[in-house]
């Protein structure tokens, strides 16, 4: 096996096959090359689509922050605060499902599969959520409350589904710059969906004069439905990563034994993301409500110009994420985001009357504290939460990881409108400081560092420790279908990744 050290990781491991059946001939070799180059086009169709397709789940998770505006404009009466905190919540919702059932199915059935779906339910959820209508005003809520679901279920979905695949296959094509990669083509197109949003919200109100409310959010809902069908043809092409291949565990799955392994990471993970989304899931979705309320002439338009520059403070952030995070280490980065929580929500929230007479300085303020909210777990939980769980059971604690978030987000959502009216807005920033400390706690005691190494260790020492707990099913499929044992390093590791003994296998 010498002689193929310098091949990929992905193309290493068909290669090994081959050589295992005994064949050498030169057709042989060249099936294989042939299957390398495959995987690579794959990996990095995989690595494209799932950040363009992402940029569809940010502009939907972001989309009704406008719409709220303008449907509270719109029908004074019928659009209460409980209407719009049950169509903005119908989304977390949907999301929360689809990221525990798209987590478990993307394990067994396969990435691709999972993406082929989430994609579909995006399109009929944004068809429905466009076409919505009813007899009463009530019900065509009630539609879009539905339809609004079916597309949550879909970018639920597409949070383990794109995410585990692409660090997959950033981790085969550009091991040692999958963070800023993986960063890049999951947290950027999730946090550009926000300004994205606004912006297109504003093209479609001027077009339509200021005016023509319902064409203006039917035409935006619309609209959302071309990204998802723009990847769908290359998602149907697209193969699952040799790692999948490899560690998929599709039957007798040893939930039990995931559980006693992982129990601490998922706390970190579950615990850090529901703090996080608690946040800046209602801060995103009532931004625009937010603003609204300290602009004096009350302007739809004006509001819409605050909240894209808003959106757009936000990004850097990203882009110091991603360029930051090799050298601080994502666990570092989350501990820093959550840190601007608390400085600018205390910032904020105790200068609350004063700060909101100055428009530009409150957008800035908010913005920064978005950005560095961005910068830390809006680009590690993402990362870490794929990084940290081995193959075979990724895209599961990834979703539970996820939906841990979304139900943050869902009550937050759901608490928001209560803490501004009982408490007073500037509860809602000062909560937020809170939260920032409850996650640098639960980051610093739960999560642990992503060394940087190949997937492919993990997997192997989760192997290690199921077989050494007496598991002894298939791993993979395909060409890279084996026994849990073979192949496994010589050291057994227990929950801690710590070497308690050694096996020859």
């Amino acid at each position: 096996m010498s002689e193929i050290k310098d091949v990929s990781s992905g193309a290493k491991a068909d290669l090994q096959t081959v050589v295992k059946a005994g064949s050498h001939d030169g057709d042989t070799f060249a099936a294989a090359e042939t299957q390398k180059k495959r995987g690579t086009l794959s990996d990095l169709i995989t690595i494209i689509a799932s950040g363009f397709a992402l940029i569809s789940d940010g502009y939907q998770n972001n989309l009704m922050t406008m719409v709220n505006v303008l449907l509270s404009a719109q029908y004074k009466e019928q659009y209460t605060s409980a209407v719009k905190t049950r169509v903005s919540n119908a989304l977390l919702v949907g999301e929360i499902i689809g990221q525990i059932v798209i987590g478990l199915t993307c394990d067994y059935w396969g990435r691709k599969t999972s993406l082929v779906w989430t994609t579909a339910m995006i399109v009929v959820g944004g068809i429905l959520a466009t076409a919505s209508n009813g007899y009463t005003i009530d019900g065509m809520f009630w539609m879009l409350t539905v339809s609004r679901g079916i597309i949550g279920f879909g970018t639920g979905g597409e949070y383990p589904a794109s995410s585990t695949s692409a660090s997959e296959a950033a981790n085969d094509m550009t091991p040692k710059q999958r963070w800023p990669v993986f960063i890049m083509v999951t947290n950027f197109p999730l946090s550009f969906g926000g300004p994205f949003a606004v912006a297109v919200f504003l093209i479609v109100l001027s077009a339509c004069h200021q005016s023509h409310y319902s064409t203006v959010w039917r035409v935006c809902f619309g609209i959302g439905c071309i990204w998802p069908l723009s990847v769908f043809y290359f998602r149907f092409r697209m193969m699952n990563s040799a790692l999948y291949r490899r560690g998929a565990i599709k039957k007798r799955v040893p939930y039990t034994l995931v559980v006693r392994y992982y129990w601490k990471t998922l706390i970190g993970t579950c615990g850090a993301w529901f703090l996080y989304d608690f946040v800046t899931f209602p801060n995103g979705v009532f931004s625009g409500t937010i603003i609204s309320s300290v602009i004096k002439d009350n302007s739809i338009m004006k509001t819409g110009e605050w909240q894209l520059l808003l959106g757009a403070i936000a990004l850097p952030g990203v882009f110091l994420g991603a360029l930051m995070c090799n050298r601080l280490g994502p666990k570092k980065l989350m501990m820093i985001g959550f840190t601007g929580y608390l400085v600018f929500g205390l910032i904020i929230g105790c200068a609350y009357d004063k700060i909101t007479k100055i428009i530009p300085l409150f957008v800035i303020f908010y913005g920064l504290m978005q950005s560095l909210a961005s910068a830390g777990p809006g680009n590690s939980l993402g990362l870490v939460s794929s990084e940290l769980y081995a193959t075979g059971v990724r895209g599961t604690c990834y979703g539970i990881s996820a939906a841990f978030g979304k139900a943050g987000g869902a009550i937050g959502t759901q608490v928001f409108t209560p803490i501004q009216d009982h408490l007073g807005k500037k509860w809602t920033f000062i909560i937020a400081a809170i939260c920032g400390v409850a996650g640098v706690l639960v980051t610093y005691f739960f999560v642990d560092d992503v060394s940087g190494d190949d997937l492919r260790v993990r997997d192997e020492k989760f192997r290690a420790y199921l077989v050494a707990h007496g598991w002894d099913g298939d791993m993979g499929e395909d060409d890279l279908k084996a026994t849990a044992d073979e192949g496994i390093p010589s050291a057994i590791y227990d929950e801690n990744q710590t070497a308690v003994k050694t096996t020859n296998h």
